[in-house]
């Protein structure tokens, strides 16, 4: 196998599955100072187009977003829907579900991933202000030792749901 050119930027963020988003936040923001926590919950209409396998899906996420260095921090508790979350927790139980990479172009980066074997088992675009913002995670585990997520960011971002601790906003993640 050839390498993979999105792989050359490196790790930009670390996903976990989480029983309990809120409870798990106040853990890291407290015990580690990990924070602030801007939250969402991707589901329609937020996230404009959704597939799981191919077709199209629909499926329901909370997820709250920091960093922790330059690293972003993603924690995900998943709320219903067939997802690449439902099928870590039912493999795994809870942790550390995948590994995000930055692109600049879905498209050439999702062809790239297949011409190499790999498949896309989820993604969902259209969550940024624009209609922008892609990700897409590609099916890893055998490859990899975990799921690869191609990230494509919004130019901006929509307000986050809630923030914590509320007084430390910050710029939108």
């Amino acid at each position: 196998m050839k390498k993979l050119s999105f792989l050359d930027s490196g790790i930009a963020q670390i996903a976990y599955v989480v029983e309990d988003l809120d409870k798990v936040v106040e853990n890291y923001y407290k015990k580690f100072g990990i924070g602030p926590w801007h939250f969402y919950t991707y589901e329609k209409p937020l996230v404009k187009n959704m597939t799981r396998n191919g077709k199209p899906a629909s499926y329901r996420m909370r997820i709250a977003l920091s960093y922790f260095g330059p690293t972003r921090i993603e924690l995900i508790q998943h709320l219903d829907g067939d997802t690449v979350y439902s099928d870590f927790i039912k493999k795994h139980g809870y942790g550390v579900q995948h590994l995000g990479v930055l692109v600049d172009d879905m498209t050439s980066a999702i062809a790239e991933a297949e011409e190499a074997g790999l498949r896309v088992s989820m993604d969902g675009s259209g969550f940024g202000p624009d209609g922008d913002g892609h990700y897409a995670y590609l099916d890893t585990d055998d490859e990899f030792g975990t799921t690869i997520e191609l990230i494509q960011r919004p130019k901006g971002r929509k307000k986050p749901e809630k923030i914590y601790p509320p007084d430390q906003a910050g710029p939108m993640i």
